[in-house]
């Protein structure tokens, strides 16, 4: 549980610096010196946030390994083998599903403007 509410957190804080990057990057020349900074602000906490993330996923990540040499103990080595790629695919599923979420709303946004532009 708390591996796959890490790796959310890892991928929406990601997604929002990715946005925010965008916008900063498209800002043109003559923006608003106050939207470059709010930008800047929301840049310099988005990256902040991802590097405290960065770390909790590493402390979990111990966590993981304590925990599989504890169930290590316990389980034959066939169904220790079933274990441990069940925890490796749940991370790898649950970005995958984020990633198709984001790709989806991106779509829809995408559909939006195109209808408001028709």
């Amino acid at each position: 549980g708390d591996l796959d509410k890490v790796v959310n957190l890892l991928l929406s804080l990601s997604g929002r610096l990715a946005r925010v990057e965008s916008a900063l990057g498209s800002l043109g020349p003559h923006a608003a010196a106050e939207d470059k900074v709010a930008l800047r602000e929301k840049q310099r906490l988005l990256v902040a946030q991802l590097e405290d993330a960065k770390e909790l996923k590493e402390h979990v990540g111990r966590r993981e390994e304590a925990v599989g040499a504890m169930v290590a103990r316990y389980l034959p080595a066939e169904h220790l083998q079933d274990y441990q790629h069940f925890v490796k695919m749940k991370s790898a599923l649950t970005a995958e599903q984020r990633e198709l979420e984001e790709k989806i709303k991106l779509g829809q946004e995408q559909l939006r403007c195109l209808r408001e532009s028709l």
